[in-house]
């Protein structure tokens, strides 16, 4: 199976993009050398590629008391445009994923780890039998970019 690309895939090519599979992705590792990219962020500024992360949407009139349930944090406490670095477990606490979850006005952006996307989504479509919420992973539909 051929690596997926990201929506940015020919301008790492175009720049010269030392590019390797991850994932299932072709992304770049770099562009010059590690020195001199960990220098420029440490100085200046980075940013990367992340579109190969995943991000399902979690809206719905039961989308917290959902969430609360499927995550290890305290989603209460996020307001609008916050983000919170939580944990989903299974029945047992075992670590299925680490995620970020964004609260947005009527709904919540749940980012998670490139190589768990269909795992973790199947996992979270399995709890919701009894709540009113609706889960959509729109992971091939968005980018993303991380700015350090």
């Amino acid at each position: 199976m051929a690596s997926k690309k990201t929506p940015l895939y020919e301008e790492h090519k175009k720049n010269d993009g030392s590019i390797v599979e991850f994932a299932g992705y072709s992304l770049p590792i770099s562009y010059s050398s590690i020195n001199q990219e960990h220098n420029t962020v440490r100085e200046k500024v980075g940013v990367f590629d992340v579109s190969h992360m995943g991000e399902f949407i979690i809206s719905g009139s039961d989308s917290l008391n959902f969430l609360q349930k499927v995550t290890t944090n305290d989603l209460r406490k996020l307001r609008f445009g916050q983000a919170q670095y939580s944990l989903m477990c299974n029945e047992n606490g075992g670590i299925i994923d680490d995620l970020i979850i964004y609260k947005k006005r009527n709904d919540y952006l749940l980012v998670v780890n490139a190589s768990n996307i269909d795992k973790d989504f199947d996992w979270i479509k399995s709890l919701n039998n009894d709540y009113n919420c609706t889960i959509n992973n729109i992971s091939d539909k968005i980018s993303l970019l991380a700015v350090q």
